[in-house]
């Protein structure tokens, strides 16, 4: 039982649960690249905003935090879909509207109702597939939920790490537009490898409808 385990051996049994689910592993892989996204947008949004024209001072800067808190909006919406089957296609839509964002966020630079739309939109779609990956994760075994969640949340912040350090390195390299540009590239690659889950699920139906 995994309450008998020692440390050891319950990292070795989440290792497992790796090698054992591949929905565990592609789940996880999508928090990764979803949490990077966050942190790029959060970690160098105040440089933006306390430089010019906006010259905004930490009190203010601050408030923007609200725009982001609308993604508990989409949560509850977000499991009923999953629970009812929708998950792969939540998923798809989740990263297209990611990608939608930062367009709206590259304009932040000049228009704060585009970035304040871009926030918004990037945080609902962020909770609606970390919310479908979650419920799609804990699915896959039900006596084994602490574990598959501390697999899960260990990628999902490695790739906040991530994405902080590349946010930091992207805007003193090349200030708001790099940082626009790796958000960017980071939805493309979700995009893309949520496109593969996809057609993989397809196919997989196709061979086995029953299941």
């Amino acid at each position: 039982q995994p309450a008998s385990l020692h440390y050891g051996q319950l990292i070795t049994s989440i290792i497992g649960l790796f090698a054992r689910h591949k929905v565990y592993r592609q789940r996880s892989v999508l928090g990764f690249l979803g949490f990077a996204m966050f942190s790029v947008l959060w970690t160098s949004l105040a440089f933006l905003l306390s430089a010019e024209p906006w010259s905004f001072n930490d009190a203010t800067i601050g408030l923007f935090g609200l725009a982001g808190a609308a993604g508990a909006l989409s949560a509850r919406h977000a499991g009923v879909l999953a629970d009812r089957g929708h998950g792969h296609r939540l998923t798809i839509a989740g990263i297209v509207i990611l990608l939608l964002s930062w367009g709206l966020l590259g304009l932040g630079g000049t228009s704060l109702i585009a970035l304040l739309a871009g926030i918004v939109l990037l945080d609902l779609a962020l909770q609606a597939v970390h919310i479908t990956n979650m419920n799609m994760v804990f699915s896959l075994d039900e006596s084994a939920r602490n574990r598959l969640n501390s697999g899960y949340m260990f990628l999902y912040f490695l790739g906040g790490a991530f994405g902080s350090l590349a946010s930091a390195a992207a805007y003193d390299e090349h200030g708001w537009s790099g940082v626009v540009i790796l958000g960017a590239g980071l939805a493309v690659a979700a995009l893309l490898y949520s496109g593969l889950m996809l057609a993989e699920a397809r196919r997989q139906h196709s061979r086995h409808p029953e299941s």
